[in-house]
Order: structure tokens, then sequence, then C-alpha cells
């Protein structure tokens, strides 16, 4: 797998599609990686698109950053935004879940020139940053040997699918995957300590500070919501879609937050959409 050595942190990615395509990247949230959007990735590169799936600084990393002040939603939007630098990428469609849709926030607030179109799946928005259980989660996660202790607990798939882990996120988990998305903070103090300096520095006001100023960013926005989703409600997603002025929103039926997974097919297509192709 290729990698790019930025300030702060080296980022690994995959990178599928047409290289002379038009660019889409894709941002992850706390405790997976990129292959949470391989189905969508792999269906946008038979149409012509060129996919690139970073693994950033977010618990389920094996490279530790070499400078922690980047682990904050801020530093981690910068990272973002230094990824497109380095691979010289512009008009981007920027798409994020979970804690990625609110670093995607971060980006087109503070980094907006390379973003083309935003696509935001299900994801932290207001004051919903992270939204309860995982804010108690986030807590106890904020010194290295808690974040080893809780994740070593999740080795049983009883525990890593119930509702206080990956399975209030989805209804379709492969357990080999979700087993591999813990096991870098379990088993390696570097990335547990990487983790809970990105816990401690979540602020629940981050994102209403930024809320107001969303309305900034005029390019097409479109908002794909899973409405079984008892984290990021479907409330949620028209209000977050409210914030901007060129903005569309789709509900997906039987998916919860991670749609990439529930449903990847109409990720896809609302990218395609977007980007004006069908």
């Amino acid at each position: 797998m290729p990698s790019v050595t930025l300030p702060h942190a080296t980022i690994e990615y995959r990178e599928s599609g047409d290289a002379g395509g038009p660019p889409v990247v894709f941002v992850h949230g706390a405790l997976v990686d990129w292959r949470l959007w391989d189905g969508v990735a792999a269906g946008l590169a038979e149409r012509g698109f060129r996919c690139i799936l970073p693994t950033l600084p977010l618990g389920s990393h094996t490279i530790p950053v070499t400078d922690r002040s980047v682990l904050s939603p801020t530093g981690v939007a910068k990272l973002v935004h230094h990824l497109l630098v380095a691979l010289d990428l512009n008009d981007v469609t920027l798409v994020g879940n979970d804690t990625g849709g609110g670093i995607c926030q971060f980006v087109v607030d503070a980094h907006p020139d390379r973003i083309g179109h935003l696509v935001l799946t299900n994801c932290d928005a207001f004051e919903k940053f992270p939204p309860f259980p995982f804010d108690v989660i986030f807590k106890l996660m904020r010194s290295t040997l808690s974040t080893r202790v809780l994740t070593a607990g999740m080795i049983p798939t009883f525990m890593r699918h119930s509702p206080l882990g990956y399975g209030l996120l989805a209804k379709r988990l492969d357990p080999d995957l979700t087993a591999s998305w813990l096991r870098p903070c379990r088993t390696d103090a570097r990335i547990a300590g990487d983790f809970a300096a990105l816990a401690r520095s979540i602020s629940r006001t981050d994102l209403t500070e930024v809320a107001p100023r969303l309305c900034a960013f005029t390019k097409p926005v479109s908002v794909v919501w899973g409405d079984a989703d008892r984290c990021f409600t479907p409330a949620l997603g028209r209000r977050l879609a409210a914030a901007f002025p060129d903005s569309s929103m789709i509900e997906v039926a039987d998916a919860r937050t991670f749609v990439p997974l529930d449903n990847p097919a109409v990720v896809g297509d609302a990218i395609a959409r977007v980007n004006g192709r069908t």
C-alpha cells in the first residue's frame, strides 16, 4: 500500500480507478480504516472515478504519528488538506462518515479551496460530537492504559457487535474486519496513545462553533443518511443539509451509521450524481 509523509504523520492510502478521473477522497471515522469505504470505491472505480482511501490516525492506523499535536479534529482536518496538496488533487469530492464527516466539516471550513463537492453520510454534527453512548466511551479512553483495556474487552465478537460497539453502527458486520479495526489499539501502546490523545482533544462544542460558517461552502453537497441510525437520527441529517446553501438529502432505508457498509451502492450513486454523472 502506498504512503505519503506529511507534517506530523505518515499516511497510508489505497488508490483505485482511473488516474485521470474525477478524484474522490474518503474520510473514515474513529476506530475504523479505509476498508469502511471498499464497497463504495469498488463501484466508483468501475465508473471511471479516481478513488483515494487514506487510513487516518484515528485508532485503527498502524503507523504512529510523529507529533501528537496533530491529534485533534482540526489537526486531522489539516492532515487531510496536506494529503490533497501532496497528491496534487483539485476539484475533489470529499466524502465523510461518522467522526470523518465531522472532520470533513472542519476541512471545508478551513481548507475549502481544493474541494469541489462534499458528500456526508451519517456523521457528527452540531452538538453531537460524539453522540451517546460514544461520548462516554471516548471519555473512558483518554489514557493509553484505558484504551488498551477497553479494546481488549472487545475481543469476543458478541462484545464488538453489541450496542456498546460496532453493532450500534451497522447491520452488516464482518467479525474479522471489526477485530482488525481494534487490534492496533489493543496490541500497540503507541497507537493506543495516539487514540487517547485524540479522545482528550474532542470537545462537544467544536462542531457547534463551525456550524454557522458552513453556509460559506457554496459548492454542491449531498447528505446521504441511514434512517435506522439511533446515534445520528435523520432529523440531524436534515439539519446538517440545511446548513449548506446548495445541498440535497437522501434517506437510506434500513441503514445505520455505517451506510458505506449497509448500502454501498446508494453512497456510490450519490457521489456520481453530485459530480453530474448518473
